[in-house]
């Protein structure tokens, strides 16, 4: 999988990809990730990127021209399967979707910035928007960040472990069962004997009766969507 991300500030990407899973999906040619400076598509002086918004108001806006010289400029060498636009108002982010893009081969994320894109840009070039929660942020870097690791770990290959994904929390609408591990006993804490049983039918139907229990207690807006 490929995916590009448009940026002002690139630079606030480098530590997610660096480390751990993302950068080993990476050596391992399972997924490429190209972090791209907005300004370098700009003809505007002192690469400039923003400008006012008419009619007023607080805040600065970004540009139409350079993030439509930089999508027409990366299209001329990628066909991409979605093009998104990280916003506070697009569709929530969830395990769902990420299982979705995971399936797409190229994908292109805008990180918006300032107080946000000129809407032309978002009407005839975005093909998706997505906000990761009911927050505002400085920026969509962080965004994009959590949207990759998401999604790139759900990549083939990925996880040393291909079942790992499939039991993560909000695959089926249930949070994840509690785990455990050595020592089996811990200041009189002791490890569930279920789990020491080797009963593996009996292990597997109590872990999916913690999941409900817990996902009952903690998202029951969870189950309501079944």
């Amino acid at each position: 999988m490929k995916i590009d991300i448009i940026s002002v500030v690139p630079a606030l990407l480098d530590s997610p990809f660096a480390h751990s899973i993302m950068k080993r999906a990476m050596d391992k040619g399972l997924l490429e990730v190209n972090c791209l400076n907005l300004r370098d598509y700009t003809t505007y002086a002192r690469a400039q990127v923003d400008d006012y918004a008419f009619g007023g108001g607080a805040g600065m806006v970004m540009m139409i021209e350079p993030l439509v010289n930089a999508i027409e400029s990366l299209q001329q060498n990628t066909r991409y399967d979605e093009i998104i636009f990280l916003t506070p108002d697009g569709d929530t982010f969830n395990q769902q979707m990420a299982n979705k893009l995971s399936m797409q081969k190229n994908l292109l994320l805008v990180c918006g910035h300032y107080k946000g894109i000129d809407q032309r840009f978002r009407d005839h070039f975005i093909t998706k928007e997505i906000s990761i929660g009911d927050y505002v942020l400085s920026g969509g870097e962080l965004a994009a960040a959590v949207i990759v690791d998401a999604v790139g770990r759900l990549l083939p290959g990925v996880l040393n472990d291909e079942t790992s994904a499939l039991t993560d929390s909000f695959q089926d609408n249930l949070l994840a069962p509690p785990v455990y591990t050595r020592p089996v006993e811990f200041r009189t804490w002791k490890v569930p004997d279920i789990l020491l049983s080797g009963n593996h039918a009996k292990i597997e139907q109590w872990r999916h009766e913690q999941a409900v229990e817990r996902t009952t207690q903690r998202r029951p807006d969870i189950l309501d969507k079944d």
